[in-house]
C-alpha cells in the first residue's frame, strides 16, 4: 500500500475586493456588526461580466498546483472538483477543468458536500492512490457564491459571510509511509440538512419553472438559509471531535499539532477551537477576515496561502478540518 502527499498548491481569488463599509450600504449593516460576529473584515466577489466562474478560477488555480508539483498536465490521471456552486446544474465543473487544460480522458469526479467537501475530496483521492489505483490527482475546490446571494438587509445574515475563490491541490503517489496523509474521518448528520441549506431550485419541491410561474418577490427558497447559532454550537463540538478522532488513530496529542487549518466559517469558531486545543496563533491558519468563507475553498486556499508564507515546513504535522451544510465534517492528519 502507498501513501499520498501534497505535491504541489494553487489558490485564485478574484481581484475585487468588497469591504464590510461597502455592504452597509447595500443593507442594514456595519463594518463593526459584521466583525464582532464573524471576524470578517473584507472578502472577493468576482466582477459582472469578468470571465471568472467557479470552474475557471479552479481551472487557474489547478494550473499553479500543477505547476509547483513538477508535473505535466498529462500526468494527472483523475480530477476531483468540490464545490455547491457549480457552472451549471449539470454537467460538474470536473469535466469542464479536465476540457479547459487539455488533459486527456481521465475520470473526473464532483463531489457536493459543501463546507467539508475540499476535506471529503482529499480523502476520497487518498484512497484511490494507496490502493494504486491512480498516481497523481488534482483536488479542487472552488466556489462562486456572490451571483446567488440576497443582497439586502433580510438576507444579510448570511450575505455577508460569503466570498467567491478557490483553491487546488496535487496529490500524488509517496513510497515513504512516514510521510503525506496519515488518515481522514469522514462524518455526517442527516437530520439537521435543512440547518444550512439552500432548498429550491430543486426537483424534490420547486423547481425553476414553478419559481418562474410564481413570480413572488418575497420568496427566499432560492437564497441560502442559515440557522446561525444552531451552526455555531454545532461546529465547535464537531470541529473538537474530529481533530482528537484524527489525533487518537494515528497515536498523536494535541501537543503534536504544529499548524492547525480549519475550514474557514467563522473566526470566532476557530478561536474556540484554538483555546480548548491550547494551540497559539502560530498553531492556528485563519485568512476569513480577508476573504470570508469560501466553503470549499476555503480549505485548500488557506493551506495555500499557509505554505506560501513559510508557516508549512518539512515533517510539520498539519491538521486540516472542516464542518457545514448536511451537516457534514471531516478532518486530515498530514505529515509533511
Amino acid at each position: 500500500m502507498y501513501h499520498s502527499k501534497i505535491s504541489g498548491l494553487g489558490s485564485y481569488v478574484p481581484d475585487r475586493i468588497v469591504t464590510n463599509d461597502e455592504l452597509s450600504k447595500l443593507m442594514d449593516t456595519s463594518d463593526e456588526w459584521i466583525q464582532e460576529r464573524t471576524g470578517i473584515k473584507e472578502r472577493r466577489w468576482v466582477t459582472p461580466g469578468s470571465d471568472d466562474t467557479t470552474a475557471t478560477m479552479g481551472v487557474k488555480a489547478a494550473k499553479i498546483a500543477i505547476e509547483r508539483a513538477k508535473i505535466d498536465k498529462d500526468d494527472i490521471d483523475f480530477i476531483i472538483f468540490a464545490t455547491l456552486s457549480p457552472d451549471y446544474y449539470f454537467p460538474g465543473p470536473g469535466v469542464q477543468v479536465q476540457k479547459a487544460l487539455n488533459i486527456k480522458t481521465v475520470g473526473a469526479l464532483d463531489v457536493r458536500n459543501q463546507c467539508s467537501g475540499f476535506v471529503y475530496a482529499l480523502s476520497v483521492a487518498d484512497q484511490f492512490i494507496k490502493t494504486g489505483m491512480y498516481k497523481n490527482i488534482l483536488v479542487i475546490g472552488s466556489e462562486l457564491h456572490s451571483r446567488g446571494l440576497d443582497k439586502t438587509t433580510r438576507g444579510r445574515g448570511v450575505s455577508v459571510i460569503f466570498g467567491d475563490g478557490a483553491g487546488a491541490v496535487v496529490l500524488s503517489r509517496e513510497e515513504n509511509l512516514d510521510k503525506g496523509i496519515l488518515s481522514t474521518h469522514l462524518h455526517s448528520q442527516g437530520e439537521h440538512a435543512e440547518e444550512l441549506s439552500l432548498i429550491a431550485p430543486g426537483m424534490g419541491k420547486r423547481w425553476v419553472s414553478d419559481i418562474l410561474e410564481e413570480n413572488d418577490p418575497n420568496d427566499e427558497s432560492y437564497f441560502p438559509y442559515m440557522n446561525g447559532q444552531f451552526v455555531f454550537k454545532n461546529a465547535v463540538v464537531r470541529f473538537s471531535e474530529v481533530i482528537m478522532e484524527g489525533l487518537k488513530a494515528n497515536n498523536l496529542n494535541k501537543e503534536d499539532i504544529n499548524l492547525l487549518i480549519p475550514h474557514q466559517a467563522n473566526l470566532r469558531i476557530s478561536q474556540f477551537v484554538q483555546h480548548k486545543f491550547g494551540l497559539t496563533d502560530d498553531q492556528v491558519f485563519n485568512n476569513i477576515m480577508k476573504y470570508g468563507n469560501t466553503t470549499a475553498a476555503s480549505v485548500p486556499l488557506a493551506l495555500t496561502e499557509a505554505w506560501e508564507s513559510g508557516k508549512v515546513n518539512d515533517g510539520d504535522l498539519v491538521v486540516l478540518a472542516a464542518f457545514g451544510s448536511g451537516f457534514t465534517w471531516a478532518s486530515a492528519i498530514i505529515r509533511w
